[in-house]
Formats: structure tokens, sequence, C-alpha cells
């Protein structure tokens, strides 16, 4: 991500914190490079395991030249998808976890390695999301290509 689209990235993202220009400087003074941001005003994420989340993700990008942003934990074994807001709290999948309205995420400053937290899909500062049916459908697949690999 070049230096241009990290602005935009970071100016995005921190419009849903309560103070945007606290957050935009202390973050980008963090030595570790992550923040603490509300969800559910301009988006929830929806935390999928990894080893569905890949797979899932995978699945979007054939279907799509660019999802909403993506994250990955430190070792891969969850992946967060960006979604419209209001979605987490209409979702119900077992295994699936939402962070909406009344929840905070660790996320990190896009461009920029943090050792942990890491953009998978990196925001692009337009407001991009993933589209929830499309989410729901590629899972769908995600899972019987998992179910049909395991069965061989």
């Amino acid at each position: 991500m070049t230096g241009a689209g990290a602005k935009t990235a970071v100016e995005w993202l921190v419009a849903a914190a309560p103070d945007p220009d606290g957050v935009r400087w202390e973050w980008e003074r963090n030595p570790l490079g992550t923040i603490l941001l509300p969800a559910g005003k301009l988006w929830d994420v929806l935390i999928l395991p990894g080893d569905l989340g890949h797979p899932t993700l995978d699945v979007i990008t054939r279907c799509m030249d660019r999802p909403g942003p993506v994250l990955a934990d430190f070792q891969d074994s969850r992946l967060g998808f960006f979604v419209p807001p209001g979605t987490a709290a209409r979702w119900v999948a077992t295994g699936v976890r939402g962070a909406g309205r009344g929840t905070w995420i660790v996320v990190p400053y896009p461009g920029r390695a943090t050792g942990g937290v890491r953009w998978i899909v990196p925001p692009d500062g337009s407001g991009t999301l993933t589209d929830p049916a499309l989410l729901e459908l590629a899972m769908h697949e995600a899972a019987a290509l998992i179910a049909r690999e395991g069965g061989s």
C-alpha cells in the first residue's frame, strides 16, 4: 500500500472513532502500530475461524476484484471481514462472531508491519465493504469445498 493509499485508509478508519484527530495522532506514534476502533458506526466485522475464513476469501476474490477489508489475527486462526453496520446484530451462524455497535476491535495501521494483527485485504479508504449476502454464499461454497476435501 502506497503512502497516499495508506493515508486515505487511515482517514476512513479513524472516522469511526469518537475523536478521529486524537486517535490518528496516537496511532501514528504507537510503536505497536495498532489501535482500538469502535465497530458499528462505519462497519461491523464478522470473524470467521481461519480454516473457513481463508477459503471463503478465496471464493470472494474469484467473484469480485476488490472485497472489503479483511483482517487476520496473529496466527491466521481468525479472519475478520468488514461488512456494513448492523450486520453483526442480524448475523446467525455457528462459529462466526460479530463485532458491531458497542464493541471495539484491534486495527493495524495500513501499510505498516505490526507483528500481530495484519491486513490481508487493506482498506482502500473509499468505504468498500464486503456484501453480507456474498459473504454468506462464499462461506457455504468454502464449507462445501472443505467437506469434499475432507471426505477424499
